[in-house]
């Protein structure tokens, strides 16, 4: 499928409106809006995860996978943009599964969790931890929203799991997670 976008500037939205998929004029501030600048904004982070794995040897195999969910995440924009009860979604239960599948075989070669996990640790692991809070907030911005498929929020809900397991798997396998230290602050002033 081709897209063809003839301008950027239109300024069809300087009035506090923009348009749906199929015409419809909507506000700015509405709750679909701000949905689908969430599932924006954590597409252009997972597009700096890249840029970060890249340059390291643990996830650089991993690109093209990451790379396949900005892919979903669009289609996912799109089913967003385009309110149709009757329209067939575009992502199915296959996107989920394929992460469930994905995130469990990279979690089968960690360490087990005997603590919740600090986020840091490598840089990866860092952008992958800000990829699943911003794949929460979507989630949590698309869940408000009447006419989305159940498969959108699985999806959903499955990413943020995902971007967890991948930071772990950053942080060589969770060898190097910085974990929890319930009370910390009362053992040591900082």
């Amino acid at each position: 499928m081709s897209i063809r976008i003839d301008r950027i500037v239109t300024r069809g939205g300087d009035g506090g409106q923009t348009s749906l998929g199929d015409g419809t004029r909507v506000s700015k501030s509405s709750d679909r809006i701000e949905a689908m600048g969430t599932v924006d904004e954590l597409n252009a982070q997972l597009g700096v995860l890249c840029c970060y794995m890249a340059q390291d040897t643990r996830t650089s195999g991993l690109e093209d996978e990451v790379r396949q969910i900005q892919s979903c995440l669009f289609d996912l924009g799109a089913d967003l943009c385009l309110p149709d009860p009757d329209r067939a979604p575009s992502l199915t239960a296959e996107a989920s599964l394929w992460l469930e599948d994905r995130l469990e075989e990279m979690r089968q070669s960690q360490q087990e969790l005997r603590s919740f996990v600090l986020p840091g640790g490598s840089l990866v692991a860092a952008h992958a931890h800000l990829a699943r809070t911003v794949a929460r907030r979507a989630e949590r911005r698309v869940a408000v929203l009447e006419q989305v498929p159940a498969e959108t929020l699985r999806f959903l809900n499955r990413l943020s799991d995902y971007f967890f397991v991948l930071a772990r798997h950053a942080n060589n396998h969770g060898e190097t997670d910085i974990l929890w230290s319930p009370g910390r602050w009362h053992q040591k002033k900082i």
